[in-house]
């Protein structure tokens, strides 16, 4: 990778770090909230419009607590302000990457949007360096334990010991092929000027991974199944990098 890609990657990994830094700050207080008994009203849902608005009323006796929710809730907003800095710097920086075109061709699959897409990226570099599909698992740590005793191999659950941000990226957008494949307005705006290979591949995705999902979870599970479904989705990933290459004329 050179050295832009490296700062590409830097800046995805601190858009990253932004995010969990506001789920620790939102823990902490809400945690805050239960001690003092204060729950949103029914059907509000946590961190929506109505939620914050509802926030933002509270009052409390104590100046202490004031002074504690006051500045949890500050907290709070500031890393959501952080966030969306780091985001439209990202979307800035990719226009300029030498992988802009593969950070849009990814966006045609379900589950996979700007974010994930531009994380794909930057965590993988240029996808033909991975030679196979398998690979490419491998590096996103999806790939199955195996032990061997006795002249005999066994599988265990993945080795996890890959690129963390990838795994959690396709382990996200494993999740849609639990719905029934179809093409939202969204994805269809995302997939219009991309090359009709990598959108006939998306497609080939969503019928191939939902009937595996639907396989795989009667047999083992949903969580099980999620994983495998994870991890095949990281082999379509991988095959339309090198789809992409073969058709510079789209991109």
């Amino acid at each position: 990778m050179d050295e832009a890609h490296e700062a590409l990657r830097n800046l995805v990994r601190a858009r990253a770090d932004a995010k969990a830094d506001e789920l620790r700050a939102k823990h902490r207080l809400s945690k805050f909230l239960l001690r003092q008994g204060c729950r949103p009203p029914s059907g509000v849902r946590n961190w929506s419009l109505r939620h914050l608005q509802w926030l933002r009323q509270l009052e409390f006796e104590h100046l202490p607590d004031r002074v504690v929710f006051a500045d949890y809730l500050a907290e709070v907003t500031a890393a959501g302000e952080r966030i969306k800095r780091l985001e439209v710097a990202l979307h800035q920086c990719a226009q300029s990457s030498s992988q802009v075109a593969v950070i849009g061709a990814l966006q045609a699959f379900r589950g996979i949007g700007f974010l994930s897409a531009v994380t794909l990226v930057a965590e993988a570099g240029d996808l033909r360096r991975f030679r196979t599909a398998p690979q490419f698992m491998a590096y996103a740590g999806l790939v199955p334990s195996e032990s061997s005793s006795g002249g005999k191999q066994q599988r265990g659950s993945i080795t996890k010991t890959g690129n963390t941000l990838l795994r959690h990226v396709l382990g996200e957008a494993a999740h849609h092929a639990r719905h029934a494949p179809r093409v939202s307005s969204t994805l269809k705006q995302r997939q219009r000027e991309l090359p009709r290979e990598v959108v006939d591949l998306a497609w080939h995705a969503q019928l191939g991974l939902h009937a595996r999902y639907r396989h795989l979870s009667l047999r083992i599970g949903s969580v099980k199944a999620l994983t495998a479904i994870a991890r095949e989705l990281a082999g379509f990933i991988w095959a339309a990098g090198h789809v992409l290459q073969e058709v510079p004329a789209a991109a």
